[in-house]
């Protein structure tokens, strides 16, 4: 099979190489990739930053997300058939969707969605099973409270505004001027125009923050939020409470805590709890998402499909931080 790769970190241009098609375990399904989408954490992994977290053998194929059709199945898998149309995210240890076929297990994929192509599922996986988890199990977010989604027009973006005016919140928004509409469309309540205004002299007494952003934005956050309330990081460092949790060595508990000072000093100042967001696959909530969508409470955005033959060019465009949505490549 085809498949993009990196023989080492710091690897800018990928290589298109033939490797074996994966054997499936015993709960593996084969799936046949059809669509594939780019993330944030595809660069973030092919420059080394994730690598206190998850250590990768070279060379590795990349790739966080698909949808695609069932080939063959595991004798311990009952929950699939030869033919299903699936999508999901694999589990960090088993990446690789940047390929024609992956071998991935039962419990991190669900039926597609019957109302989506290909290519549309593909888009949803990660930055939907990602923002479920901030907002149902990290913040347990409620009707009438206030959230700042940063970056509202990008892939995780456009999925939490759907997603929290779905659970009744108040939602505001950073975006660009030229997207405006889009997110307004989207249901967002608020939003702010970083070329234009700063979030933090427009937004008060918000009960979080869903920060995509890190940086000086991340610590800009607590600013906004009133105490009690919360700033959930998908861009921010991990802290040592995340690797505690975790399991973590005690060395990587030590340095994270020292790396995070300026957070932890920040969380006592405004008195609000920083949480930082690595997701876990999980088919069970891909499967809620799935119901979601299929009765138009939730749809994919997209900013473009490109050919598999394309790949460079759909990865350069992704890095470069303009994209409306997702970027989807289409393997087959």
């Amino acid at each position: 099979m085809q498949a993009m790769l990196i023989n080492h970190y710091g690897q800018k241009q990928l290589d298109r190489v033939l490797v074996p098609i994966p054997t499936p375990g015993p709960s593996d399904v084969l799936v046949a990739i059809h669509a594939a989408s780019i993330n944030p954490i595809d660069f973030k992994t092919r420059d080394g930053a994730v690598r206190m977290l998850l250590k990768y053998q070279m060379p590795l194929i990349l790739g966080s997300d698909f949808a695609g059709e069932i080939v063959q199945v595991g004798s311990r898998v009952t929950r699939f058939k030869i033919g299903d149309a699936v999508y999901g995210r694999p589990r960090k240890s088993r990446i690789g969707t940047f390929a024609e076929y992956l071998a991935v297990d039962q419990a991190d994929i669900a039926q597609m969605p019957q109302n989506l192509s290909y290519p549309e599922a593909a888009a949803l996986p990660l930055v939907g099973l990602t923002t479920y988890q901030a907002f149902h199990d990290m913040l347990q977010l409620q009707p009438n409270q206030k959230i700042l989604i940063q970056a509202g027009s990008g892939g995780i973006g456009t999925f939490a505004i759907q997603l929290a005016k779905l659970m009744g919140a108040y939602a505001a928004t950073t975006t660009s001027g030229t997207n405006r509409a889009l997110v307004t469309d989207l249901g967002a309540d608020q939003v702010i125009d970083y070329h234009q205004e700063n979030f933090t002299d427009v937004l008060h007494d918000y009960d979080a923050v869903y920060d995509t952003l890190g940086g000086a934005n991340l610590l800009q956050a607590f600013k906004i939020v009133k105490p009690g309330g919360a700033v959930v990081s998908l861009s921010g460092l991990p802290d040592g409470k995340f690797a505690r949790a975790d399991g973590l060595p005690l060395w990587k508990q030590a340095l994270f805590s020292l790396a995070t000072r300026a957070i932890r000093k920040r969380e006592k100042q405004y008195h609000v709890a920083y949480r930082f967001l690595f997701m876990k696959p999980s088919g069970e909530q891909l499967a809620l998402i799935t119901q979601l969508v299929e009765v138009g409470e939730i749809r994919p955005v997209i900013d473009e499909i490109v050919p598999f033959a394309d790949f460079q060019q759909a990865m350069d465009h992704s890095e470069a931080g303009h994209a409306r949505g997702k970027i989807v490549v289409k393997m087959q």
